[in-house]
């Protein structure tokens, strides 16, 4: 009797193991953040790639939390992804670090300043998916409401300041007011000054232009009061007090887009930062694909990175309005996708990638603590 069992055991097991396919397919990792919106054009792009690349499989790692604490870590840990997504105000450190592959870009029309962004001492670690910058959004009807004329492409700072005054009344204000580094930056760059140095050597926040654009932008909320206080917006973000009508104007990012072109109950439009002593400038920063050093299975990563930075790639990740494409030859998909769509894109030329050093976060908190009375 045990005989017989132990022979139906292992028929049994033969059976299991013909029914059972191994995959030998090679895995590479990828993480990334994003929202939901990011991760539903995502998806549907990687269940692509496999169908075309059906010897690789794609492990999806999504992070939308404390994003580069976590990359950190697995770098620490030499556990790193494949393909990871950057950007240009945390690839130092890892190109420092040289954890990162070096890559080059064939046969794709990229806005240099994208790809000048993702270099580290003149080597790119990254492809480009995205350039992000700076514009003004405007409620139409609110000026509409108090007679007030459109901003045009040439508007200057004092345009800018005498329009929000006269915007500022019955409860509006005129413009937003937010601490971190990216929404002060434009009013720096535009007199010619900045954080760090173009060739990261120093700190300029003191110079006399840097300080002049810093003291205009405290004066928005401390002196003219055109821009709410803490107090004043409470709880409520820049973008919630833009879609109540509590704000005329809103300095922010193409990232806006799909959710004011959903949600706004009012029509608005974007325009150009103003201009300052050295024009309109505002800081450009880039995402994009990196391939780890310590990947095992590089061209695989590549492959992917490939893929996901390719023309029809890019042509999906336009068409919610989300993000600036880097590549230049979608021109007319991204004209297309959403309003605003020619300013974000006629930015770029005037844009100015960030200076950013591999300690560039301690200098950022060091500079809040000292701009705190500044703005409070």
């Amino acid at each position: 009797m045990k005989k017989y069992l132990i022979l139906f055991l292992m028929f049994a097991g033969l059976i299991l193991c013909g029914c059972t396919s191994k995959d030998n397919r090679t895995v590479i990792h990828f993480a990334s953040w994003g929202s939901k919106s990011e991760i539903d054009i995502l998806i549907p792009l990687l269940t692509k790639f496999e169908e075309q690349n059906p010897d690789i499989k794609v492990d999806f790692m999504h992070i939308p939390q404390n994003y580069f604490q976590k990359i950190h870590l697995l770098f620490a840990s030499r556990k790193a992804p494949d393909v990871i997504f950057v950007n240009n105000l945390y690839l130092p450190v890892y190109a420092n670090a040289g954890v990162l592959e070096p890559l080059t870009v064939e046969g794709a029309e990229y806005f240099p300043q994208a790809l000048n962004a993702l270099c580290w001492h003149g080597v790119l670690y990254a492809v480009p998916r995205d350039v992000s910058n700076l514009a003004i959004y405007y409620n139409k009807d609110i000026f509409d409401k108090y007679g007030v004329k459109y901003p045009d492409e040439n508007w200057t700072f004092d345009d800018f300041l005498h329009t929000a005054q006269k915007l500022t009344r019955d409860g509006i204000f005129g413009i937003s007011f937010e601490e971190e580094a990216l929404f002060f930056l434009p009013y720096l760059m535009s007199e010619g000054g900045g954080i760090l140095s173009d060739d990261l050597s120093k700190e300029i926040i003191d110079t006399q232009q840097s300080q002049k654009g810093l003291n205009f932008y405290a004066d928005l909320r401390k002196k003219y009061h055109v821009a709410p206080m803490k107090s004043e917006s409470a709880s409520a973000t820049m973008a919630q007090m833009f879609l109540q009508e509590k704000l005329a104007m809103q300095l922010s990012g193409r990232w806006l887009t799909p959710k004011y072109t959903s949600d706004a109950k009012f029509s608005w439009d974007v325009v150009r930062f103003p201009k300052g002593d050295a024009g309109s400038i505002v800081p450009l920063d880039a995402s994009g694909w990196a391939i780890s050093k310590d990947s095992k299975n590089k061209a695989a990563a590549l492959r992917l990175v490939n893929f996901l930075s390719s023309r029809e790639s890019s042509i999906e990740f336009i068409k919610s309005g989300l993000i600036v494409p880097a590549r230049q030859d979608v021109k007319d998909e991204f004209l297309n996708s959403a309003k605003g769509s020619q300013t974000f894109r006629n930015i770029i030329s005037t844009s100015k990638p960030t200076p950013v050093s591999v300690n560039y976060n301690e200098v950022l908190d060091k500079l809040s603590e000292k701009l705190e009375y500044k703005f409070n």
